[in-house]
């Protein structure tokens, strides 16, 4: 079974922020639209009571309540309404826009100007253009019969208020602020963790220089104290190599979280010192090739920490190879950028693991922070200007990273 790592932990609490803010989302659209379900229900019920006291008004005998059913008919302020005889002449209308501003509601349909007729007809008609308003008001809800005497019917057409017409439209605007706020949210949360990943990245690598310095200087000592007792020189040799190569592992973790100085340096040069001593150190049974360019391109780097970036690579492809395989560097130039690419024989990375690797805590080691090539990608990235990235992989067969990095104009 493979452990859980950081890497699993930051996307599990990704995903159930996501299935929040869905979760969130989805209740906010569901109450709005019933909000606005229930608003149009009722609007449909006042235009039938509306429609009922037009039809009473209009068959109203003697002793009617003219009073009431009018103050019924005048309480309409807000949805727009017409009524028209079978044959689309208007007899009243109200509460619609009308281009012309100066003319319009409490004047005769023929009063009006010519613009505002032909924009009420037109909206009496869009629904079903020519279609007899009988037929119409079977079909469509806006539309009501009404009865004025035997077998004699007008037609009142309605529409939905500007209040519903606004709050219909309130649910996507609510779920566009929503998704913008989540947004914000998420990006800040991210930014605050990698704020706070980045001091952990900074006081882990100062405290690790400071820790590492005092044995290195005791190993320095030791080492002199056997060279002046005669011990043998090529043991003393090597241990020299590496103590001095814990001083420069120690230099490289001091300069992380501070801006690195760049310098003029030869791609070909750095590529060869800093793989000839991953070689005495890794299994015989991998065999190294560099193929590199015959033009030793000109880039400005820090060298220990690009060194060290080719050897967590170097060391990531043995690894993968389980220590029996070919690893293969290639160097070269396409226009103003140098490129290094780094493949191997081992097992290979999925195309949907091809970004994922170089987040913290992804490994697929038993042992391991899984911080190598999020290392890696930050110091190429955020301290040189340049980019990496998983050129070609194949699960079984390989894996190619490539390093591009601007050429120098130095040279």
């Amino acid at each position: 079974m493979r452990k859980i790592t950081l890497y699993d932990n930051q996307r599990i609490g990704r995903l159930i922020f996501l299935l929040i803010g869905i979760v969130a989302v989805i209740a906010v659209m569901l109450i709005s639209n019933n909000l606005v379900k229930a608003l149009a229900q009722q609007e449909k019920e006042r235009m039938n009571i509306w429609a009922k006291a037009t039809e009473r008004l209009a068959q109203a005998e003697a002793d009617a309540d003219f009073e009431f059913l009018l103050s019924i008919i005048e309480q309409n302020n807000s949805i727009p309404v017409m009524v028209a005889d079978e044959n689309f002449n208007i007899l009243e209308f109200r509460n619609f826009n009308l281009p012309d501003k100066h003319v319009g509601d409490g004047m005769g349909f023929e009063s009006l100007s010519k613009a505002n007729r032909t924009y009420l007809l037109r909206r009496l008609k869009s629904p079903g253009g020519d279609t007899p308003l009988h037929i119409m008001a079977r079909r469509d809800p806006h539309f009501i019969q009404v009865e004025i005497y035997d077998h004699n019917y007008q037609y009142i057409y309605y529409e939905d208020s500007i209040l519903l017409k606004r709050l219909s439209w309130y649910p996507y605007i609510q779920l566009g602020v929503m998704v913008a706020l989540v947004m914000i949210i998420y990006v800040a949360v991210i930014y605050t963790k990698r704020a706070e990943q980045n001091r952990v990245w900074v006081g882990l690598s100062k405290e690790t220089a400071h820790q590492l310095g005092t044995p290195i200087s005791s190993l320095m000592a030791w080492n002199q104290y056997l060279e002046a007792t005669g011990a043998d020189q090529e043991v003393t040799r090597e241990i020299d190599k590496d103590v001095k190569r814990l001083s420069v592992i120690a230099d490289r973790f001091s300069k992380i979280g501070s801006v690195p100085e760049l310098n003029l340096e030869y791609l070909n040069d750095v590529l060869v010192t800093s793989l000839d001593y991953m070689k005495t150190r890794i299994s015989g049974k991998v065999s190294v090739t560099m193929n590199l360019d015959s033009d030793d391109h000109g880039v400005d780097l820090s060298r220990p920490l690009f060194e060290w970036v080719m050897e967590n690579l170097a060391k990531n492809a043995v690894d993968a190879m389980d220590g029996k395989g070919s690893l293969s560097i290639t160097s070269g130039a396409d226009r103003n950028v140098a490129w290094i690419e780094v493949t191997d024989s081992g097992k290979g990375i999925a195309r949907k693991n091809f970004k994922t690797v170089f987040n913290p805590g992804y490994t697929t080691k038993k042992r391991g922070w899984g911080l190598g090539l999020t290392l890696v990608k930050r110091i190429i990235e955020d301290y040189h200007g340049g980019r990496i990235f998983v050129k070609w992989s194949e699960v079984g067969k390989g894996t190619t990273f490539r390093i591009e990095l601007p050429l120098s104009g130095r040279n």
